[in-house]
């Protein structure tokens, strides 16, 4: 199954995205938070994201979605930072953050691989809420 990784400069908005998904998917998927330099200060951490991945991976894949910044390069970073069988499998997500990874979860609870659970998170960018 599909693995994701929420990447947040806040520590308490990564545990929040991933309490949702969580809850939405019952704990079907595993998804990671990696927000914030430790759980006090705000920031990224490539380290972090790189345990976080690790952590998220059951060889099928793992979707990392990102808030904002320097987030994607802290991703980045912690992507090159894994051995290239694990790289290999690990996708960056342009969806938003909170939309993105619940939408993300649902499809990795369906079975879906990796390439029909980023492209289902990145259409978030186009969906309208208000109409």
């Amino acid at each position: 199954m599909i693995g994701i990784v929420i990447v947040s400069h806040s520590h308490k908005i990564a545990e929040g995205v991933s309490e949702l998904a969580d809850q939405m998917t019952q704990q079907r998927v595993r998804v990671i938070p990696a927000g914030g330099v430790d759980d006090e200060t705000i920031g990224t951490n490539a380290d972090r994201i790189h345990d976080a991945i690790l952590r998220a991976d059951t060889g099928d894949g793992v979707l990392v979605l990102l808030d904002l910044g320097s987030a994607v390069m802290s991703a980045q970073i912690a992507v090159e930072m894994l051995p290239a069988d694990v790289q290999s499998r690990v996708q960056l997500s342009e969806a938003p953050l909170v939309e993105g990874a619940i939408i993300a979860a649902v499809e990795a609870s369906l079975g879906h691989d990796l390439d029909k659970v980023r492209a289902a998170a990145d259409a978030a960018c186009s969906m309208q809420k208000l109409r």
